[in-house]
């Protein structure tokens, strides 16, 4: 296993790669009751863990590797559906956490609301729903784009707000328990920032954005290299 950059805090290494890392870059799995694996994405589940990287081709790989059931060094059920389970359960987690975030306050909805609330300077981030017209998404786009020059004739350093668009309008209704939600935006606060933060995690897993370091020889192993299992 190559060298791992120093960091604060623990660390565990990936089951496919052997590769050192935060937790924050992993995901972590769990043996449950019945002896089936299951995904612990609070990372507070009970029993011995084991880690895979944050990227669903990470999983799709350990599954094929059978690198869970080795590090685990137990008879355990891997589901053939983990990669997907585990992103419905990431996307249920965000969609969660925007709901709690609308709770809190700080989810405007509707294009004109979104679009003064962006002008204004005090929005954390951009939510336009997958599925939400073309014509909108560009409107959106534009609104971003003037609040960035403002800010620069300002003198302010730029800072492109973040576009959340992976939920579909359904998704979005479901989640602020009102219809028709096709644009919305976040207000700074620690249930926005939660929101970001998950939104993130998903983006990365879908997108296999693992750290540069996962680069390297992914080469099958048979025996534990590395804090991969607790």
């Amino acid at each position: 296993m190559k060298a791992a950059a120093q960091k604060d805090g623990p660390e565990r290494s990936c089951v496919v790669t052997r590769v050192v890392k935060a937790p924050d870059d992993l995901i972590r799995f769990v043996a449950g009751p019945d002896g089936v694996l299951v995904p612990d994405l609070r990372r507070k589940l009970p029993g011995r863990g084991v880690w895979a990287s944050l990227s669903r081709k990470a999983v799709v790989e350990a599954i094929k590797r059978k690198a869970f059931e080795r590090s685990l060094k137990a008879k355990v059920a891997v589901p053939a559906d983990l990669p997907d389970m585990v992103d419905q359960l990431m996307q249920r987690d965000a969609l969660q956490a925007l709901s709690m975030a609308n709770k809190a306050g700080l989810v405007t909805a509707g294009f004109a609301k979104v679009e003064a609330l962006v002008g204004s300077g005090r929005c954390l981030a951009v939510i336009a729903a997958s599925d939400g017209a073309e014509d909108g998404k560009r409107k959106i786009g534009q609104a971003i784009r003037r609040a960035e020059a403002a800010r620069e004739a300002e003198g302010l350093k730029a800072r492109m707000l973040p576009v959340v668009a992976i939920f579909t309008a359904a998704d979005l209704e479901l989640a602020l328990g009102r219809a028709h939600v096709i644009h919305a935006a976040l207000a700074p606060g620690p249930a926005a920032e939660g929101v970001l933060s998950r939104w993130r995690r998903l983006v990365r897993y879908r997108t296999d954005d693992t750290a540069a370091s996962d680069q390297n020889d992914t080469e099958d192993t048979t025996e534990p290299a590395g804090p991969n299992a607790e």
